[in-house]
């Protein structure tokens, strides 16, 4: 009986092709599904297109809820349903304060923990906040680590945990994507589609982090903004984050230029295939980051530090920071130099392959010895991008497992 846990658009994402695997091989498992809704409307939207239904809803979110308040509320009603429920391992994903509360609460009943996306650290407590507490503390819990790199992998290494308990998987996010990005897709916005019907090339912005609120997100703004007043034969656009310290400092700087979209943020579906369609994206989101190499476009990421240095290393993204002036020089140098575009278009994805849900369940498997399949972990050498499809080379042996 694997129970699991996801409360935000981002965690469910990235759960949703973990919970279809395991619906697969029901033979194998029970499965229960408990959302916290930490974040109820954008869940709404995940559930949707996954067409997941939770078994439990808790419903948490409130009007101005604070970090306590959702975990104080969480944690009492994990307790009452893993008290009925009784499973035999709870799954948690990534770093959300849902993800560290379902660790906690199955450690107070004594039953293992997995934690998909293990690893990841920027090794500053307060950025970002509270995400790298949350995952810090979730890894001293978590029985199964299933990091999705190689370089969280040797995070947990360096943290003393049990080699015999990591395994990389890749990420989930990128499995997620084979549901969601269609080639000829219908955005449910007609401005959004009349954007694209100006046949110009898009720039594609998110920022939305708590640590860049104020000055340096205004600092990337005057960036943005020069940007679209340099390049007017590129449209930007920027589904504006509905925080109304983000929509402030967006609308003051970046409001009335023509080539600039302030639109409303986007639901799951929308987004994922603006992203796809987009040349270039600059993002403060860890998500993007993942996705956005999937589809060879140059990620510059607006941050001061990542917990995904991979991409870094591969040459799939660029750490800009908030500076106004790196940001619009870098931006400059990509859009007016082919060579340096395609530097980064062309680098590997190190995020993953498709496999990685099917990799974590056959590790599952493994653990409850219900078969005993060597396990090939996830390498981006091993595979090629062609056309933006995943094509495998190493570890084509998965098909047959499989």
């Amino acid at each position: 009986k694997i129970a699991v846990i996801f409360g935000t658009r981002p965690d469910t994402i990235k759960m949703a092709p973990i919970i279809k695997e395991l619906e697969r091989q029901s033979e194998h498992f029970k499965l229960i599904t408990i959302a916290t809704a930490q974040h109820r409307q954008m869940l709404d939207q995940v559930l949707d297109v996954f067409k997941i239904k939770p078994d439990y809803d808790l419903n948490i979110m409130k009007p101005s809820q604070t970090l306590a308040t959702i975990t104080k509320n969480t944690i009492e009603e994990l307790d009452i349903i893993f008290e009925k429920e009784k499973p035999d391992l709870v799954l948690v994903q990534g770093d959300t304060t849902t993800t560290f509360v379902g660790s906690l609460a199955a450690f107070y009943r004594q039953i293992p923990v997995g934690h998909i996306e293990a690893g990841l650290r920027t090794n500053d407590k307060s950025n970002p906040f509270p995400e790298e507490i949350n995952r810090r503390l979730t890894s001293t819990i978590t029985d199964l680590h299933f990091a999705p790199t190689q370089t969280a992998k040797e995070a947990l290494l360096v943290e003393n945990v049990n080699p015999k308990n990591i395994f990389v998987t890749g990420n989930t996010v990128i499995d997620a994507l084979s549901y969601s990005v269609k080639n000829d897709y219908i955005f449910s916005s007609d401005s959004l589609n009349q954007i694209f019907d100006q046949d110009k090339k898009i720039i594609l912005v998110t920022m939305h982090r708590r640590e860049n609120l104020g000055e340096p997100m205004k600092s990337a703004c005057y960036a943005i903004k020069n940007l679209a007043l340099s390049y007017k034969d590129y449209n930007i656009i920027f589904p504006v984050h509905l925080n109304p310290k983000v929509q402030d400092v967006a609308q003051s700087i970046l409001g009335n230029i023509p080539n600039i979209f302030l639109i409303e943020p986007l639901d799951y579906l929308d987004f994922v295939n603006l992203m796809s369609k987009s040349y270039l994206i600059l993002t403060d989101s860890g998500g993007v980051q993942e996705e956005g190499p999937h589809f060879g476009i140059p990620i510059l990421v607006l941050r001061e530090v990542t917990e995904r240095p991979e991409a870094v290393e591969y040459g799939t993204v660029k750490l800009v920071g908030l500076d106004e002036h790196t940001i619009f020089t870098t931006a400059d140098n990509l859009l007016s130099n082919d060579e340096e575009y395609m530097k980064m278009a062309a680098a590997i994805n190190p995020y993953g392959d498709g496999l990685s849900a099917k990799r974590t369940i056959q590790i599952i498997k493994n653990y409850f010895q219900i078969s005993n399949i060597p396990i090939v972990e996830f390498d981006p050498l091993a595979i090629k991008e062609i056309s933006n499809h995943i094509v495998l080379t190493e570890n084509l042996e998965y098909e047959n497992n499989f």
